[in-house]
This record gives C-alpha cells, sequence and structure tokens, in this order.
C-alpha cells in the first residue's frame, strides 16, 4: 500500500470503530434496556422500526471497518503492528458472528411478539459485542498511536 493508502485505511478503520464503540454502548445501556417500555400492542411496530432504522446506521461504518480491518490483517502499516491488527480481525469476526447467531435470532423472535425472555436473552448476549467493540476501539487507538509515534509526527 502506499503511505497516502495506508493512512486512509487506518483512519477509516479507527473512525468506523470508534463510531461502533459509541453506537453499541448506547444500544446496550440505553436502547436495549427500554425495549419492555414500548409495549405489546406496540412492539412488533417499533422492534420492525427499530431494526430498519439501526441497519441504515450502522451498514456503513460496519462494512468499512471489516474491509479494512481485512486489509490492515493482510498487511500491516508496521510490521510489530501484524499482531494487534490480526486480532482487531479477529474481534470484526466476533461481532458479526455475534450478530449473525445470537442478536439477529433474537430480533427475529421480537419482532413476532414481545417474549421478556428474549429480550433479558439480546441483553445479556450483546454484552458480546459491547466488550468486543470496546476491545477494538483500544486496540485501534493504540494502532494509532503507534504509528504515530513511530513516524515522529508533528502537529503545526
Amino acid at each position: 500500500m502506499t503511505d497516502d493508502l495506508e493512512r486512509l485505511v487506518v483512519l477509516a478503520n479507527v473512525a468506523a470503530t470508534l463510531v461502533m464503540v459509541g453506537l453499541i454502548w448506547f444500544v446496550q445501556v440505553v436502547h436495549y434496556r427500554q425495549f419492555n417500555l414500548v409495549g405489546e400492542e406496540r412492539f412488533i411496530a417499533y422492534e420492525a422500526a427499530h431494526v430498519r432504522a439501526t441497519g441504515r446506521v450502522v451498514g456503513l461504518p460496519m462494512l468499512v471497518e471489516l474491509i479494512t480491518s481485512g486489509l490492515l490483517a493482510w498487511q500491516p502499516p508496521m510490521a510489530e503492528l501484524g499482531v494487534a491488527c490480526r486480532v482487531g480481525l479477529a474481534l470484526v469476526a466476533a461481532n458479526w458472528a455475534s450478530t449473525a447467531l445470537l442478536q439477529v435470532p433474537c430480533h427475529d423472535a421480537l419482532g413476532r411478539y414481545f417474549d421478556p425472555a428474549v429480550h433479558r436473552r439480546l441483553v445479556r448476549t450483546n454484552w458480546i459485542r459491547t466488550a468486543a467493540w470496546s476491545l477494538r476501539g483500544v486496540l485501534m487507538l493504540y494502532v494509532l498511536e503507534r504509528l504515530l509515534a513511530g513516524r515522529h509526527v508533528s502537529v503545526g
């Protein structure tokens, strides 16, 4: 990769990851916990709107994160960051797997009717993504810091 492309990939990866860190914490601590306040008569419509709107918000950053994480794992910006970039890709894979195997089935079930047990399972299993994205956020900030330190970048 050229230096400019490498810089763009790293910045896009860090940005997408940090967007997802903020979103997942909001969803985990605020949004999912309020599902039980919607009321059974309106919940199906609410859940459908939630899934549509959330997909529009998270789709691009998740895709950017996936692609750029793959690029960084394949060609790390510095040799010493190879392990960090591969761990980062593994955390992306964990998030995608958790989404597909745990959260989507919960949302599918909740799309038919509100079930308190499924709601609890959604909140509980979403901690996997919350932890993985939080770790990725720290990891990618570390990668960015190492790059800045290694290149002796000065501001101004």
